[in-house]
């Protein structure tokens, strides 16, 4: 049996394209589970929620050995998006940050890593940068295309 290791990454990041479908969002999650090597047992269970003032998607899956949770806020530009990943087995929360990456287009992402073990325990690990060029929402490209084809 391995042994626990108690390892949670906290993500806040802000989006160009936050998720709203919640079909989406949950195979989205689906893959990242699957990215970081761990089992599903529940979930994920996605709503979103139109509350003015706290509109977005909130996105729950319990994991083999814990959970992962995201809230998004799209009603601010950009778009806000808060991850929780927690788990007894081992992972690299830079597949975490790639995952965002290819899904939300994110101009900032902050984090901590933490060992859980025994304390609270800050793990350095590299902050990552941004891969993308544009600040383009979804929406902006959809309109473009559309505008273009209809010319």
């Amino acid at each position: 049996m391995k042994p626990l290791v108690h390892k949670h990454v906290i993500i806040r990041a802000e989006v160009l394209n936050p998720p709203s479908d919640e079909n989406l969002v949950s195979q989205q999650v689906r893959t990242l589970i699957d990215r970081i090597g761990m089992r599903l047992l529940m979930g994920p269970y996605a709503k979103y929620v139109s509350m003015p003032g706290n509109r977005g998607l909130t996105v729950a899956s319990i994991i083999e050995t814990s959970h992962i949770v995201m809230h998004t806020w799209d009603e601010c530009d950009p778009a806000m998006l808060q991850l929780d990943v927690y788990t007894c087995g081992e992972f690299d929360p830079r597949t975490v940050f790639t995952w965002i990456e290819e899904n939300y287009n994110p101009v900032r992402i902050d984090h901590k890593y933490i060992d859980r073990e025994r304390s609270l325990k800050d793990i350095p690990i590299e902050s990552p940068k941004p891969v993308n060029q544009h600040r383009y929402t979804t929406k902006e490209l959809v309109d473009a295309t559309y505008a273009i084809l209809n010319s």
